[in-house]
């Protein structure tokens, strides 16, 4: 340990290196830093006794794809040491948050669920078959005649009815499952465009996901991604990737999605950009409804990401709520991070990592454009992976870097981030790999798993719910996920939670006019 921290300490700075030292080996042998940190923490926790029972102007989910409790902690020790500190005592935005609580994150037919079941339930208040978004569990994944009459609405339309500005931004697909849930009705997740649909589901009348974005619920005022192929004919080359075939068009209809809402859009101060300077060069206080589609198809992990053409997560967020807040009736924001379930199905877990950090980063930003007084903020994950990390490792150990033992049967390192599967199995001479002989430190590389599988699956257990704002001491203990919107909608009077607003409005006006009342009486009783 003391080797180790001696090698950690080497990298930084000469004024660095003193304080962190003293930090973790002088102040936390301590107990009066214990105690003293307790005991603060403490203060801070009895103030939650007066609950903020305020309408919620504003509501804003943000849903980390696969960010299991395993991965929150990991990001956690990321953030920390991107920062040149130890990690593991490092708050994330949302461990900020003072309510917690745990989500049940099943589908109706599977154990360990997929994202768009998980989607249904969390932005629809329906739990639901794997595959199908915003329909119920009586309609049948790849059956279009199983759709009709088996749809549910999403907490968006429920904000968007209410006269509410509603919002979404991912960094995947615009039409990828958990988007999709908000606004669509669809028994396949992967029926992007009708491109990706068999023919006799098309013939018989089911819409693919693209076209149900723009027909669905008329005017989403804000929508930010990927996908952009999805919206244009089969075989028109991409602006940004012209001589690539694997990005141009997939409609077989032929129809120009972008182009219709353009021409639908041209009188509602409404922009349509496809990069990052385009995006940033908007006036939010002149644009009314944004359509920004930056790729293809999902966006390049934050690591990867062109600084240049693609925007972050956090500047995508800020555009989005800019534009939102300007309507005095508040907005819904659904904004995913969704990359972390791409990083772990690949096994990249410093890629999925990255992705958590950066979400972070978003709701740290929405944080200080919005208030607890009047917007309910909730983060939460849809799924867990099959990722986890040990192996003794010493405090501020590299949270890539190798567990501080060999294994004591074959006699190799072994890194402390490992899958239960997927494809970082390797054997070589019949033997586990050698981890010291490769770059376990670099951006691709694939943690090893126990069992060889080509893509990593995901994980079955509940997944935590961080809360704060109106009506946030709803989310508490363990809950079924469905149960999520229903809280958010009740916290918003929207949807089926009105009848409480209605009766706290009229008892706040009786609460108002008694003085009066009283005073009036008392004048009566003088003269009679």
């Amino acid at each position: 340990r003391r080797c180790y921290r001696s090698l950690l300490l080497a990298s930084f700075p000469p004024d660095l290196k003193l304080k962190v030292y003293l930090r973790v080996a002088d102040q936390e042998k301590d107990p009066l830093f214990w105690n003293t940190w307790a005991q603060r923490t403490l203060k801070n926790a009895l103030t939650l006794q007066k609950l903020n029972q305020n309408t919620a102007k504003n509501l804003i989910l943000f849903l980390g794809d696969g960010m299991g409790i395993p991965t929150v902690t990991a990001a956690r020790i990321l953030k920390g040491q991107l920062s040149r500190q130890s990690g593991e005592e490092t708050q994330l935005e949302m461990d900020k948050f003072p309510f917690v609580a745990l989500s049940k994150t099943y589908n109706t037919n599977a154990q360990v669920a997929d994202s768009a079941g998980t989607a249904t339930a969390y932005l629809c208040g329906v739990k639901a078959n794997e595959g199908t978004v915003g329909v119920s569990a009586a309609a049948v994944r790849s059956q279009c005649n199983t759709t009709q009459g088996n749809e549910v609405t999403s907490i968006l339309r429920w904000a968007k009815e209410a006269g509410k500005s509603v919002g979404i931004v991912t960094t995947t697909r615009v039409n990828h499952a958990t988007p999709s849930a908000a606004y669509a009705h669809c028994v396949d997740r992967d029926w992007y465009s009708d491109g990706e649909m068999p023919a006799e589901a098309v013939q018989a009348g089911c819409k693919d996901i693209a076209r149900q974005l723009f027909e669905n619920i008329p005017n989403i005022d804000v929508i930010m991604g990927g996908g952009r192929k999805y919206m244009f004919p089969k075989n028109q080359s991409d602006v940004e990737y012209p001589g690539e075939k694997k990005h141009f068009g997939t409609r077989i209809d032929r129809r120009n999605l972008v182009e219709e809402w353009n021409n639908r859009m041209k009188n509602k101060n409404a922009n349509y950009v496809w990069n990052k300077k385009e995006l940033l060069s908007l006036n939010p206080n002149s644009v009314d409804y944004l359509l920004g589609l930056f790729e293809p198809g999902d966006l390049p992990y934050d690591l990867e990401r062109n600084n240049e053409t693609d925007p972050s997560l956090t500047e995508m967020v800020e555009v989005a709520i800019k534009i939102l807040k300007k309507n005095p009736s508040g907005f819904y924001l659904l904004v995913e991070g969704g990359r972390i379930d791409h990083g772990h199905h690949e096994g990249k877990a410093k890629q999925a990592l990255h992705e958590a950090v950066e979400m972070d980063r978003a709701i740290g930003h929405a944080g200080l454009m919005t208030s607890i007084y009047d917007t309910m903020t909730v983060v939460t994950a849809d799924h867990s992976h099959m990722f986890n990390f040990g192996g003794y490792t010493p405090r501020g150990n590299t949270i890539f870097g190798l567990a501080p033992m060999l294994s004591d049967v074959d006699q190799k390192p072994f890194t402390a981030i490992l899958y239960g599967n997927g494809p970082g199995f390797k054997v070589v001479n019949g033997l586990r790999e050698n981890v010291s002989t490769l770059d376990y430190g670099e951006n691709n590389y694939k943690a090893q798993s126990a069992v060889p599988l080509s893509m990593e699956t995901h994980g079955g257990e509940d997944v935590a719910v961080f809360a704060k704002g109106p009506m946030a001491h709803l989310l508490h203990g363990v809950h079924e996920q469905n149960y999520i919107p229903h809280v958010m909608a009740y916290a918003a009077c929207i949807g089926q939670n009105r009848d409480h607003c209605m009766s706290s409005s009229g008892a706040s006006s009786l609460s108002a006019a008694l003085p009066s009342l009283t005073a009036l009486l008392t004048v009566i009783r003088l003269f009679c």
